[in-house]
């Protein structure tokens, strides 16, 4: 019986040591401060020294062995802890600014939002405002989702209505430096700031839909007035902390759907845990099953009216872009 607990104890802790040591390999590869061979090195060093810990926890030195790891991973760690965000450099002009604004009363001013005129994802005309909206204004607030790769995974994006037909929607990114990608992997480990961004639709939902080819859909929350007025306001705070404060993306953790949670419990509703706010590309189906769509319909036929691409891509990102978008899309009852 010793003897099968202690193999069954060496297997907890060599598939430990295997999870801690493949993070650390990769972060060293991601992350060190050196060229990319010493970043490779590194990495690799690392991920043979986890290999012989796992041999060596099914010996006679399993408890030396096991201590030399943790002394090692606390090492990284700490290291990991001093890399910080920067606030400053050379930026993609689309994400250069971070949006930031004041409340007085009723008047909501907002600084650095964004109007581009684009004519191709590299040729484009940079716009940036300062707009003023009458908080008592607030009427709607719509859930957009760009499919940039397949059903699975998509890009959140909430927009706020206002009396008179105006739209002010907000994107939470990932600040590229000028000339980078974004990487799904590489953003697990530090890599790039978050960015919050307010933008008129024609730009943010326009470039998504009528440049880069994405699948957006639009959802139209079932959210009263002051709920999203409510959401609002805490879009603005976390920019504004956000602008002091430079905070990493992180692709699971920190992202365009984590945050808009964050937002919303933050503002008292209840969001239970659900793996489709990890898969985000199944947010649609999350939002019906809490009610937050018009459930009228059944979920299929708001699917099939909430694609954007036939009436915009015929139109082009013109003035009227958001009103089109939302011809046939249902509203839902806000009153209740």
């Amino acid at each position: 019986m010793r003897r099968v607990a202690r193999i069954s104890l060496a297997v907890i802790l060599s598939l430990a040591v295997a999870i801690l040591t493949a993070w650390a390999g990769l972060a060293l590869w991601y992350r060190l401060p050196v060229e990319q061979l010493g970043r490779a090195a590194a990495g690799a060093l690392f991920v043979l020294f986890g290999c012989g810990i796992v041999v060596a926890l099914f010996s006679h030195f399993r408890i030396k062995a096991f201590v030399l790891f943790l002394a090692a991973f606390a090492a990284i760690l700490v290291w990991w802890s001093t890399i910080k965000p920067s606030g400053e450099a050379d930026w993609a002009p689309d994400v250069a600014r971070q949006v930031t604004g004041k409340r007085d009363g009723n008047l909501l001013t907002i600084k650095d939002v964004r109007a581009f005129e684009w004519r191709s994802d590299t040729d484009f005309t940079e716009i940036w405002t300062t707009r003023t909206y009458d908080l008592s204004s607030v009427q709607s607030v719509d859930l957009f989702m760009s499919y940039w790769s397949g059903p699975k995974i998509a890009h959140v994006i909430m927009s706020f209505g206002f009396a008179g037909g105006d739209y002010l929607a907000w994107s939470i990114e990932v600040r590229r430096s000028n000339g980078g990608k974004f990487s799904p992997m590489a953003d697990l480990f530090k890599s790039n700031p978050l960015v919050i961004i307010a933008a008129d639709e024609r730009d943010v939902i326009g470039v998504r839909s009528n440049v880069r080819g994405e699948d957006v859909q639009i959802y139209r929350l079932k959210a009263s007035p002051d709920a999203a007025r409510t959401l609002l306001l805490e879009y603005l705070s976390d920019a504004n902390a956000l602008s002091a404060t430079p905070e990493f993306y992180n692709s699971i953790t920190t992202n365009c759907t984590t945050t808009i949670v964050k937002m919303m419990r933050a503002v008292g509703d209840v969001i239970p845990l659900d793996w489709r706010l990890i898969v985000n590309g199944y947010l649609p189906d999350y939002a019906y099953a809490q009610g937050a769509l018009d459930t009228r319909l059944p979920l299929s036929d708001l699917r099939a009216l909430a694609h954007i691409d036939g009436r915009v891509r015929k139109s082009g990102i013109s003035a009227d872009f958001s009103q089109l978008i939302r011809i046939g899309v249902p509203s839902p009852d806000r009153s209740e």
